[in-house]
C-alpha cells in the first residue's frame, strides 16, 4: 500500500507539470515571440538569455514528467515496483542539476532585467495578459509592474515546488519502513533539495545585488565589468576596506575577478591567480597576484574577517569553475584554495615578460613548475619554472628575421638564464652542444657549422662568457687546417699547433689570432724550418731550414714578384747527417699545453656530479637529454608540450653501479664493475668516456692524423685513464682503467703510431717479404739457429718428409701464438701473448732436447726472429711502440720488459740491409721447398 506522502508527491508533480506548461505558454513563448529583433548588443544578449531560460524550462518540464511517470508506475504496481524506483530517489542528482540550470538561467535574466525590458517594449500586449499572469501568482500586489510579475511567475512556482519537495521527502523518510538502503535514498534526496532552497535564495540575492551594481556604475564601467554570468559577492561600499599600495576608491569582489576602482583606472585581478596571506595584526591580510602584492586593511576586525572569508571562498569557487553548492562557503570547515594551480595569464607590467603569456603551473603568484611562455614577437619557452624564472630543463624558440628560421635552445636554465648543459640549433644551421653559464657559452662545448656551409668549421673546446677561451681545437674546412691550442676572447692566443691537409705541421705562438715570433714548421718529407711565417705558413723573414739529409739553409726568406720561395743565406752541406729515426719522430705540442689542464671543462662537471652523489635532478646536466629534432618540433608545434623521450632503462641503475664500485677493491671484481660502468652510455663514467672520445677524434682524426702529434695523443690517453675515476686514489690506472678505456681511443691512436713509424715498418715489411722466400731449414740455418735446437734433429726421415714436416711443424705453435698479438688492444694482453710465444718456443726446444731448457739470449734471439718472420705481423713497429708507451710501469725491468726488448731487437734486425737484400747463391731445387 502506498503512503500518503507518495500520493501527495504524485499530486505535487501533476500540479507543477501543468504549471510549467502554463508558464511556457503564457510567459516564455510570448516573451520570445513578441520581442522584436533588437539592434543593439545588450538587447541581443537579453534575447539569448530568454532563449536559454526557455530551454532550461523545457528540460525542467521533461524531468518533472519523468518523475511523475515513475510515481504513477509505483502507485499502479506497488507490489512489484519498490520505492527506490522513484526518479526523485534513484536519480536525485540529475533532477537537482536540471533545477540548478534553470535557477542560474533565471538569475542571469534578473541581472540584465530581461523581463522588465521585454515588458516595456510590448506594454500593450502584456497589459492584455495581466489577468492570466496574476492567476499564476499568490500574494502579488495588483499594483506591481508587469516586469515584476513576469519575474515572479518564473520563480515563485519553482520555489514553492522545491519547498514542498523537502517537506514531503522528510515526511516520507520518517514514515518509510523499507530497508536501510531505501531510507538512505530518501534522506539523501531530502538533503539535496533542502540545500537547493538555500542555493536558490543565495543565487537570487547575488543576482539582485549585481543588478543594483549595474545601475550604480557608469556606462563605461558597466560595459567593462558587467556580464550576465558575473555575480557581485562583496562591495566595499557595504563593508569598508582599504587597499594599499593602489589606494582604491572602491573594491568589488565578483565570483571570477577582484576589481579595484581608482579614479578612471580599473585594476582587475583574476581570482584563479590570487593567493591570500593572513595578516599578523588582526586587521590586515595580503593578496599575492602575478604582478602585485596588495594589503587589505579594515578598522573593524569583523569587516576584515568578512572580506578575507569572501575572497577565500571566491578563489576556491573560481578554481573549481562552478558555483558552490549548496551555498558559497558552506561546509564544516572553510575551504582553502590550493597553493599550486594551473592557469594562463598575460603579463602587463614593463619588463622582460611584458605582453608575454604564461600557461602552466603557478605557486603563490609566480610561475612554478612546468609551463609555456609566449611573447608577441614569436619567442616561445617551454619547460620548468621556479619562483617566476626559467629553472630546469627548457626549450626556447627565438624567431629570426628571415622566414621560417628559428634559434632553438634545448638547455638547462637557472634563475632565468641558460646554465648547465644545452643543445642550441641556430637558424644559421650552426649547432652548439655544451655548457652555459648566465646565458652564455661557458665551459666545454662544441660549435659546428652545417657540412654544406660555404665555410664549414668545427670548434671543440672551452668557452668563457660566450667566447672561445682556453684549450680548444678548431677545424677549418674551407682552408683545410686544424688548429690545436690556446684561445682568448674568441681568438687564437698563446701556444698552438696547426696541421694542414698537405701534411705540414706548425708549432708556435699566436696573439690576437696572428702568428707572432718564431715557430717550428715540419713538412711531409721531415724537413724542419725554424723561423717566422705568414698566415698561410709561407716562410718569411729570418729562419733556418734543416733538410732530412742534414743539410741546413739559414738566412732570410720571402716571396718575390714571381712564383716560388726566395731566399738569401748560407747552405751548409758539411753538417753531420742526423739520425733518420729521430728526424722522423719529431713531436709537436708536448709541453706546450699541460696534459692535466687540457679538458678540465669536461672533468669538472663530472667531478661535481659524482661528489654530489649523482643526484637524479642533475643527471641530464651530465648525461644530456633526449628531445625530438627541433625542425620536427617547430613543424608539428609539439614543442609546446616539451615532452622529452626518456632513454631506455638500463639493466643496472647508476647508483647501484657506483655503490658496487665502492664495495669492490679487488682487481678482478673492480675491473668487472668498471667495465660495466664504462660500457653504459647512461652511466656518468660511460658518458664521460664518450665525451672524451669526441674530443680525441676532433683532435687527432682526419686532418689531425699527423705523426708529429703521436706523443700529444699518447699522453692524453694516459691522462684520461688517470682522470676517469680519480676518486680511487689507490686505483691501478694501467692495470684496471687503461685497458678498459683504451679501445675507445685505439683506432685514432694506432693510426698516429702507424704514421710515425711508417718508414721503419716499410723496411721491416721488405725484410719479411725477403725472408718469406726462404724454406724453413734454410732460414733457420741463415739465422744461425743451432741445429741441435731444430725440432727434427732425432727423426730419421727422408729429405722430402723432413722438409715437409719442418715447414708444417717447426715452431708452428709459437708462430700462431704470436699472430694473436694483433687481436687485442690491451697492452698487458699483448705482453701476455708475447710471454706465451716465448713459452711455446722453449717448450718446443725442450721437447727436442728431451729435458727442460732455458734459452739464453744468444739462442732466443735467432729463434724469435724466425717466429716473427713466419708470423708476418703487419705494422709490428707501431705495435711495439704502442705497447712500450702504454704498458704498466710496474713491468719495467721485469720479464715483460725483457721479452718486449727482445721483440724490439728482432724488429730492428729484420730491418737491416742484409735481411732485406740477402740472396742465397745457386739455384734451388724446387723440390727442396717441399
Amino acid at each position: 500500500m502506498c503512503s500518503p506522502e507518495e500520493e501527495a508527491l504524485l499530486r505535487l508533480e501533476e500540479v507543477f507539470s501543468a504549471t510549467l506548461a502554463r508558464i511556457n505558454s503564457l510567459v516564455l513563448q510570448p516573451l520570445l515571440e513578441t520581442t522584436p529583433e533588437p539592434s543593439d548588443a545588450q538587447g541581443r544578449e537579453g534575447v539569448r538569455l530568454l532563449q536559454q531560460l526557455h530551454q532550461s524550462s523545457q528540460r525542467l518540464w521533461e524531468v518533472t514528467e519523468e518523475s511523475l511517470h515513475s510515481l504513477q508506475e509505483r502507485l499502479g504496481h506497488q507490489d512489484t515496483v519498490g520505492l527506490e524506483s522513484l526518479l526523485l530517489l534513484r536519480d536525485a542528482d540529475r533532477v537537482l542539476q536540471v533545477h540548478v540550470e534553470y535557477i542560474e538561467s533565471y538569475a542571469s535574466c534578473v541581472v540584465v532585467q530581461a523581463f522588465q525590458k521585454a515588458a516595456k517594449k510590448r506594454r500593450e500586449f502584456w497589459r492584455g495578459q495581466r489577468k492570466a499572469l496574476w492567476q499564476l501568482l499568490s500574494g502579488m500586489s495588483s499594483e506591481a509592474s508587469v516586469g515584476t510579475a513576469l519575474a515572479q511567475a518564473l520563480h515563485q512556482p519553482l520555489a514553492h515546488h522545491v519547498q514542498q519537495y523537502v517537506f514531503l521527502l522528510l515526511s516520507l523518510g520518517d514514515s518509510t519502513a523499507d530497508p536501510y538502503p531505501t531510507r538512505e535514498l530518501v534522506v539523501h534526496a531530502a538533503t539535496l533539495f533542502g540545500n537547493l532552497q538555500s542555493f536558490m535564495r543565495q543565487v537570487l540575492d547575488q543576482a539582485l545585488a549585481t543588478q543594483a551594481l549595474r545601475h550604480s556604475l557608469s556606462s563605461r564601467l558597466r560595459d567593462l565589468l558587467c556580464t550576465p554570468a558575473r555575480r557581485l559577492l562583496q562591495d566595499s561600499q557595504d563593508v569598508p576596506v582599504t587597499v594599499t599600495p593602489l589606494r582604491a576608491e572602491r573594491v568589488l569582489l565578483f565570483d571570477d575577478v577582484l576589481v579595484l576602482l581608482q579614479g578612471h583606472s580599473v585594476h582587475t585581478f583574476d581570482l584563479k591567480l590570487v593567493w591570500l596571506d593572513p595578516g599578523q595584526d588582526g586587521c590586515t591580510f595580503h593578496l599575492l597576484t602575478p604582478e602585485e602584492e596588495l594589503s587589505f586593511c579594515s578598522k573593524d576586525p569583523q569587516d576584515r574577517m568578512v572580506w578575507q572569508w569572501k575572497v577565500t571562498q571566491a578563489v576556491c569557487q573560481a578554481l573549481r569553475g562552478k558555483k558552490d553548492f549548496p551555498v558559497l562557503g558552506a561546509g564544516l570547515e572553510p575551504s582553502e584554495p590550493p597553493t599550486c594551480r594551473c592557469v594562463a595569464y598575460t603579463f602587463r607590467a614593463e619588463g622582460r615578460l611584458c605582453q608575454a603569456t604564461y600557461e602552466g603551473e603557478w605557486c603563490r603568484g609566480r610561475p612554478h613548475g612546468r609551463g609555456t611562455l609566449k611573447w608577441p614577437d614569436g619567442r616561445n619557452h617551454v619547460g620548468s619554472f621556479c619562483q617566476g624564472l626559467e629553472h630546469g630543463f627548457g626549450i626556447r624558440l627565438v624567431p629570426q628575421a628571415s622566414e621560417d628560421k628559428f634559434d632553438c635552445y634545448k638547455c638547462h636554465w637557472r634563475e632565468g638564464s641558460m646554465c648547465g648543459y644545452g643543445i642550441c640549433e641556430y637558424g644559421t644551421d650552426k649547432v652548439y652542444k655544451g655548457y652555459f653559464r648566465a646565458g652564455l657559452r661557458h665551459g666545454f662545448g662544441v660549435l659546428e657549422s652545417a657540412p654544406q656551409a660555404p665555410q664549414p668549421f668545427k670548434y671543440t673546446g672551452h668557452w668563457e662568457r660566450g667566447q672561445r677561451s682556453g684549450y680548444g681545437v678548431e677545424e677549418d674546412g674551407d682552408r683545410g687546417e686544424r688548429y690545436i691550442g690556446m684561445w682568448q676572447a674568441d681568438q687564437r692566443h698563446g701556444p698552438g699547433v696547426m696541421v694542414t691537409q698537405a701534411g705540414v705541421c706548425y708549432q708556435g705562438t699566436f696573439q690576437a689570432d696572428k702568428m707572432v715570433g718564431p715557430g717550428i714548421l715540419l713538412s711531409e718529407d721531415d724537413s724542419l724550418y725554424e723561423g717566422t711565417f705568414t698566415r698561410d705558413l709561407t716562410l718569411v723573414g729570418k729562419g733556418k731550414v734543416t733538410f732530412p739529409n742534414g743539410f741546413t739553409l739559414e738566412g732570410s726568406f720571402g716571396s718575390g714578384a714571381g712564383k716560388g720561395l726566395h731566399t738569401q743565406g748560407v747552405l751548409d752541406t758539411a753538417a753531420f747527417p742526423p739520425d733518420p729515426s729521430s728526424t722522423r719522430k719529431r713531436q709537436l705540442g708536448v709541453g706546450a699545453f699541460p696534459v692535466e689542464s687540457r679538458w678540465q671543462g669536461i672533468y669538472g662537471p663530472f667531478r661535481d656530479f659524482v661528489s654530489a652523489g649523482c643526484p637524479g635532478d642533475e643527471q641530464e646536466t651530465l648525461l644530456g637529454f633526449h628531445v625530438q629534432n627541433s625542425r620536427e618540433l617547430r613543424k608539428s608545434q609539439e614543442y609546446l608540450c616539451c615532452e622529452r623521450a626518456q632513454p631506455e632503462p638500463c639493466a643496472d641503475r647508476m647508483e647501484d653501479v657506483l655503490d658496487e664500485l665502492l664495495l669492490h677493491r679487488e682487481p678482478p671484481a673492480l675491473r668487472e664493475c668498471l667495465g660495466k660502468a664504462l660500457s653504459n652510455s647512461l652511466h656518468p663514467l660511460g658518458k664521460l668516456l664518450r665525451t672524451l672520445m669526441l674530443t680525441f677524434q676532433a683532435t687527432y682524426a682526419g686532418m689531425g692524423a699527423s705523426k708529429h702529434l703521436q706523443a700529444l695523443a699518447q699522453e692524453e690517453v694516459k691522462q684520461h685513464a688517470r682522470e676517469l675515476w680519480a676518486a680511487y686514489r689507490d686505483l691501478q690506472v694501467h692495470g684496471l682503467v687503461l685497458p678498459l678505456m683504451l679501445p675507445s681511443f685505439y683506432s685514432e691512436l694506432f693510426t698516429l703510431y702507424l704514421l710515425l713509424h711508417e718508414t721503419e715498418d716499410s723496411l721491416y715489411s721488405q725484410g719479411i717479404a725477403n725472408l718469406s722466400l726462404f724454406p724453413d731449414t734454410k732460414l733457420l740455418e741463415f739465422l744461425d739457429v743451432q741445429k741441435h735446437l731444430w725440432p727434427l734433429k732425432d727423426l730419421t726421415l727422408t729429405t722430402n718428409q723432413r722438409l715437409s714436416l719442418v715447414r708444417d711443424k717447426c715452431f708452428l705453435s709459437a708462430t700462431e701464438c704470436l699472430q694473436k698479438i694483433i687481436t687485442t688492444v690491451d697492452p698487458r694482453e699483448k705482453l701476455e701473448v708475447l710471454e706465451r710465444t716465448y713459452g711455446e718456443i722453449e717448450a718446443t726446444v725442450s721437447r727436442v732436447l728431451g729435458q727442460e731448457h732455458k734459452l739464453p739470449m744468444d739462442d732466443l734471439l735467432p729463434l724469435l726472429i724466425y717466429v716473427v718472420s713466419r708470423a708476418r705481423i703487419q705494422h709490428l713497429g707501431a705495435e711495439i711502440h704502442l705497447i712500450r708507451d702504454m704498458m704498466d710501469p710496474i713491468h719495467t725491468g721485469g720479464l715483460y720488459d725483457f721479452l718486449l726488448t727482445a721483440l724490439e731487437s728482432c724488429y730492428e734486425h729484420i730491418q737491416k740491409e742484409d735481411m732485406r737484400l740477402h740472396r742465397f747463391p745457386g739455384r734451388w731445387d724446387s723440390r727442396e721447398h717441399w
